[in-house]
């Protein structure tokens, strides 16, 4: 019951945050980009703080490597974030291919029925934004980023609420 409810509550919070998206697809893609830059900050940040945990020197090199790596990508993003869209557009159009290809596979592990097509149908609506994405590079960057995240966090939304709904069915 406890997952079904945490699935419905974060199935919910993403189609509001599409609804929102959809408002203003500019300042949706802006959002996206500043928040992952202080993210890849923050992350950067925690990951050099996290060599003085490593006991060998190869961790402590690895961590140091990565740590600035990402710490360096976060402070390109928030320092240039027009260019940062035109990053992240092709790294989201790039995530929303591999989360389509995920949904597709998912939905065929799972017994047949309305909840294989559902996953299916949010599965080739990944792949689908994620291709527009890439065709439309980098006009897509500015306006069309914002839309095409609105749509994928409705579709998001509504697998997770469908996935809820099914989980609660199956404990009752």
């Amino acid at each position: 019951m406890k997952n079904s409810i945490l699935l419905l509550g974060i199935g919910a919070l993403s189609l509001i945050g599409g609804l929102i998206a959809l408002l203003n697809p500019l300042a949706a893609t802006l959002t996206a980009e500043l928040l992952t830059g202080y993210l890849f900050i923050a992350i950067g940040a925690l990951m050099l703080v996290s060599i003085f945990a490593d006991d060998s020197w190869g961790s402590r090199l690895l961590s140091l490597v990565l740590g600035a790596a990402v710490l360096a990508i976060g402070v390109n993003l928030v320092s240039n974030p027009l260019q940062g869209v035109l990053q992240l557009t092709v790294v989201v159009a790039l995530l929303m291919l591999f989360i389509g290809v995920l949904r597709i596979i998912f939905a065929f592990r799972l017994p047949g029925g309305g909840l294989r097509l559902v996953l299916i149908l949010s599965g080739i609506i990944s792949l689908a934004l994620g291709a527009m994405i890439l065709t439309s590079f980098p006009f897509s960057a500015a306006v069309v980023l914002g839309i095409l995240l609105a749509i994928e966090l409705i579709s998001n939304g509504i697998s997770l609420i469908v996935l809820g709904l099914a989980a609660r069915d199956q404990t009752n």
